[in-house]
């Protein structure tokens, strides 16, 4: 009788607890809500304040307020409420499209864009007095304009419980028809200003809200956007402290196995070196085995893999075809995924095996290993070129020109997800002439230099001191410490 007693305590102690357990957990659920609720209300201010000064700025607005803009003044509707009907089209299309796969939370779209269309048309008349009569100070206007826009976008984003409804379109059509978001955003914007343009000339017979700060919206808005994420980040990172368990997984994650990178120009020869280098250790060799790893681990094709990794041909346009992901949370470019994709695949491999590993920015994606040698290689354009043309067949006859465009784009793509510059010695432990040496002395060089304590006493401190080897007499091997 007293044990069922006290068993009856117990249950219902339990009860009582699950449900103050349940209870905190609603509350702090409903807590989290409303605050991101205030942050998309407060972003969506900022995103109509910034609108409606383009409107004042008088230099045209953004992509996609100009169909809006333009209809605000053929028809005797205010800007917020042509907004308004615009943006619910959007909404409509996206249900249209994904049907019975539409998030219920989604619907908010519909209150956000009402609450959008009546802030544009009070922040009009907040500022109804500002009018800017230079051409500076309408500059300064649009520039203002463009940063409260971009904040705007930050905030709504960042609270991540609906899509602003053009984005939401644009994410909806790029993963149902399994298009790139960039491409889909690009080729969405410039829709909405052609029918802009259209809608002008046909009802005003003149180009109306469609000027040089439309383009420099659509050029800097997004880079904002992305300025103001970095900036948050690292306040975020200033308040944080790293917690114990992530030092103890980093420490966890260094490599008790030898891992060789090799960096390389095009034509030098850095392939072969390190297939040598590998069949001689015994050890596996990763180059090209890196794109099917890849296109079984990603999705991405092996043809895009192969046009698309390792090389970054213009940073400006790169930089400008990124921001558009920028709109979105948690989506990335393609290029900055497939980087990701492969970085991890790196650092799985080299967790279970010694291995050389051919470009890809490996040494610096295994910048924390220890166990970690780096080697550059290069050679004279002469070299490269009778390499190029006579080994690698290539479809086209490669010039000075040719190689100058493939260094780079190599230099880019390093620049870009490294902060490095490619071609720097201080990046590694060795810099190679691939033109002096024959494949395999230079692989018996740096295996021999991998294996000489009296050389290489730790790969950490060779780092600092990078060594070349460039003498000129076959076989001999010569190192210089860098000053």
């Amino acid at each position: 009788m007293m044990d069922r007693m006290i068993n009856n305590m117990r249950y219902e102690k339990s009860k009582t607890m699950t449900f103050s357990q349940t209870s905190i957990k609603s509350k702090l659920f409903n807590k989290i809500n409303f605050l991101k609720l205030i942050l998309l209300l407060i972003g969506l201010f900022f995103l109509a304040f910034g609108v409606s000064l383009s409107v004042k700025a008088d230099l045209g607005v953004s992509p996609i307020s100009c169909v809006p803009y333009i209809y605000s003044v053929i028809t005797p509707f205010s800007l917020g409420e042509v907004t308004i009907v615009f943006n619910i089209i959007f909404i409509l299309l996206q249900i249209a499209v994904l049907r019975r796969k539409y998030q219920y939370i989604q619907l908010l779209q519909f209150l956000a864009v009402v609450f959008l269309g009546y802030f544009i048309d009070f922040t009009l008349y907040l500022i109804s007095d500002i009018n800017p009569a230079t051409y500076i100070g309408q500059g300064i206007a649009l520039l203002i304009s463009c940063a409260s826009i971009a904040f705007g976008v930050f905030l709504v984003v960042k609270a991540n419980l609906i899509f602003i409804p053009v984005d939401g379109l644009v994410l909806v059509i790029s993963q149902t028809f399994k298009k790139e978001f960039g491409k889909v955003k690009i080729c969405l914007d410039s829709s909405i200003v052609t029918m802009g343009i259209i809608s002008s000339f046909l009802f005003l017979h003149t180009l109306v809200g469609i000027r040089e700060g439309t383009v420099v919206a659509a050029l800097i808005v997004g880079l904002l956007i992305q300025f103001y994420g970095k900036v948050a980040r690292v306040l975020s990172n200033l308040v944080q402290e790293k917690s114990n368990a992530d030092i103890i997984s980093a420490q966890d994650a260094v490599s008790v196995y030898r891992v060789i990178t090799i960096s390389r120009e095009y034509g030098s020869g850095g392939h072969e070196i390190g297939q040598a280098i590998a069949k001689k250790l015994g050890i596996s060799f990763y180059d090209k085995e890196l794109i099917n790893i890849t296109a079984e681990k990603s999705g991405f094709t092996r043809e895009y893999i192969r046009e698309n990794e390792q090389k970054i041909a213009n940073t400006l346009f790169h930089e400008l075809y990124a921001q558009n992901y920028s709109y979105v949370n948690d989506t990335l470019p393609p290029t900055d995924t497939l980087f990701l994709i492969q970085s991890k695949i790196i650092r799985d491999i080299c967790s279970k095996e010694s291995c050389v590993i051919v470009g890809r920015c490996a040494n610096f994606i295994l910048k924390d290993n220890p166990n970690c040698f780096n080697v550059f290689v290069h050679a004279n354009n002469e070299f490269r070129k009778s390499k190029i043309n006579n080994d690698y067949r290539e479809e086209k006859t490669f010039s000075d020109k040719d190689l100058e465009q493939s260094d780079r784009q190599r230099a880019n793509f390093c620049l870009k997800y490294t902060g490095q510059d490619w071609r720097d010695c201080s990046n590694y432990h060795a810099t190679v002439d691939s033109s002096i040496f024959t494949t395999d002395q230079i692989a018996d060089n740096l295996i021999y230099m991998l294996q000489k304590p009296s050389i290489t006493p730790s790969f950490t401190q060779l780092k600092s001191e990078p060594v070349h080897i460039f003498s000129s007499v076959p076989g001999d091997f010569v190192s210089e410490a860098t000053p």
